[in-house]
């Protein structure tokens, strides 16, 4: 059995520290609020806590417009709340692990303000500017992320930058040497502070194409998705490489790279002994819902077994070298329990069935916040409701595709990034508990039932299984299965049921989940000799698997 590093054998927690604990009355989530949870992560058997952004920022996309990347918002607090936020989980053997944002800026960083001042200055070529085409439109016919023309003019300069997502995130150009240096020592000074790692935001569109040019459109807009054009642009890997041995090699840390547009067949050059990162967030099994590009107004439907498929394949290319970071939710998502489930199904049943999955595939669970609880998917009545610059970039752009007003809004309430990002729910008092003030966003309608006081106190809640699954992880025999083990898919053919098998020398672990709605037979000789051990009914079926039943069962004769 080989020797794992601590991130292999812990949980990560993702924390959006802007809807997790508000200790002011601002009505937005701070540092010491997250502070003042670590006993309660704990509980979950969690090691490491990764927060999304909290640096200076104007906030038009919540923190991941950059401003300083060394300092810290005076709305979330001070850098001696974040020195004791790192000091305090220390304490409780919880590394905290920080968002990385090296695709783009704010518009209002230093660099950017110099570099758009003239063309000739010290920082002119440190983001992605262009020329105007003859008739003075954009250079090419890229649409951003978050909808409209993925390049903004410049007064200043006369010129057009690049911007991947939104028009105040121009895009750093990474082919400046400068700008690598200049995010490295960012990286490697909180390191210094003691943080346990990195998760790296959007780094599959940081090389772009030598030449930038026209795509093929993809919309009534006439549009190319930058996404196409950019992500994952041959050389990436070689200014990777480069920010490895910068900062990441020979530390105690781990990392975890959000890939877009990277699939499982690509990942041994991104993970393992011959990769740049220790995990990577690919989303093969994520973006089943679009075919191509996420635009929200042309879902696809899939299919049970294209998730397993996805899944397996990244199993497998993980299997000998290499390491995979389980999720299934994220502050970019709507809730899974909406996502992966067929509507009308009961979100408890449902939340400890994906919970289910989370906590016995192999590799590094990442549980966000509120999904322990079973949170759902929100549905606000008008588009001004929502915070998300993208729920309004992809409103605008279903207008535009001929949807009615009513059928745009539908599109938000199933994929808007907002459903993620509801506050906490801690009780059941005012604004559940999470701030003494107006709460940023609504909180969820559901928070008298679903939060943490009140689930805490009832043996059959999703935070109560999410806790006995999390406590099997740490016991001796069957966490070791859990955590070393092999992984095999079962049942592959089936539409219905998930199955898979985790082994290690003669025990094994059978775990079944059904997606449907419907009562669904099995052939139970695979599971003789075997002992329950957990499932979200409170005693299995013999030969079924009732709707949304997930089980769990233990082997340790091999027989």
């Amino acid at each position: 059995m080989n020797t794992l590093k601590w991130w292999q054998k812990t949980v990560v927690y993702q924390i959006y520290p802007k809807s997790f604990q508000d200790t002011t009355g601002s009505g937005q989530g701070d540092i010491p609020g997250i502070t003042t949870k670590l006993d309660y992560l704990k509980t979950l058997g969690v090691g490491a806590v990764w927060l999304t952004p909290v640096y200076p920022s104007p906030m038009v996309d919540n923190g991941y417009d950059i401003a300083d990347y060394t300092g810290i918002d005076p709305s979330y607090g001070t850098m001696a709340d974040m020195e004791k936020l790192i000091a305090e989980a220390k304490k409780r053997d919880i590394r905290i692990v920080m968002d990385l944002v090296y695709n783009h800026s704010s518009d209002q960083h230093a660099w950017f303000q110099e570099s758009k001042g003239s063309r000739d200055n010290g920082k002119a070529d440190w983001y992605i500017w262009r020329d105007a085409r003859a008739d003075g439109s954009a250079p090419t016919n890229w649409r951003g992320i978050f909808g409209g023309s993925a390049w903004t003019w410049c007064e200043e300069r006369q010129q057009y930058y690049l911007h991947t997502f939104a028009a105040a995130q121009p895009d750093l150009n990474w082919a400046n040497p400068a700008v690598r240096q200049a995010l490295y020592q960012a990286a490697n000074f909180w390191l210094d502070k003691g943080v346990g790692g990195f998760r790296i935001d959007a780094i599959t569109y940081i090389r772009k194409p030598d030449v930038l040019q026209d795509g093929p459109a993809d919309g009534k807009d006439g549009m190319a998705s930058i996404h196409t054009m950019t992500a994952d642009t041959p050389g990436i890997l070689d200014y990777l490489r480069e920010f490895q041995q910068e900062v990441f090699a020979g530390r105690d840390i781990f990392t975890v790279a959000e890939a877009n547009g990277v699939g499982p067949d690509e990942l041994k050059d991104w993970v393992g002994s011959q990769g740049v990162f220790d995990m990577l967030f690919e989303f093969s099994h994520m973006n089943l819902n679009f075919r191509d590009n996420e635009v929200w107004c042309y879902p696809n439907q899939w299919k049970l077994s294209e998730l397993k498929k996805a899944l397996s394949a990244s199993q497998a290319a993980t299997a000998a070298d290499g390491w995979y970071p389980i999720f299934f939710e994220n502050h970019d998502q709507p809730r899974s329990v909406n996502k992966f489930f067929p509507e009308g199904a009961d979100p408890e049943l449902a939340a400890k069935a994906l919970g289910t999955l989370l906590l016995t595939l192999r590799g590094t669970p990442f549980i966000y916040e509120g999904q322990e609880l079973g949170f759902t998917n929100v549905a606000w009545d008008s588009i001004d409701c929502y915070d998300d610059i993208s729920s309004h970039g992809q409103y605008e752009f279903s207008l535009k595709e001929g949807f009615s007003p009513e059928q745009a809004l539908g599109f938000v309430h199933r994929f808007s990034r907002d459903n993620a990002r509801t506050p906490m729910q801690w009780s059941d008092h005012y604004e559940a508990g999470f701030t003494t003030g107006k709460s940023w966003l609504p909180v969820h309608s559901d928070y008298p039932r679903c939060c943490v006081e009140s689930e805490a106190k009832d043996e059959e809640s999703v935070l109560s299984y999410y806790r006995q699954l999390t406590s099997l992880r740490s016991t001796d025999k069957i966490g070791k299965v859990l955590i070393y083990g092999d992984y095999q898919e079962r049942l592959v053919e089936s539409e219905q049921i998930y199955a898979f098998r985790r082994t290690l020398g003669v025990q094994h672990i059978d775990i079944m989940v059904n997606f449907t709605l419907q009562e669904v037979g099995f052939d139970t000789a695979g599971l003789q000799g075997s002992k329950y051990l957990a499932g979200n009914y409170r005693t299995p079926k013999k030969g079924c698997l009732r709707p949304l039943e997930a089980v769990i069962y233990w082997n340790e004769t091999g027989r």
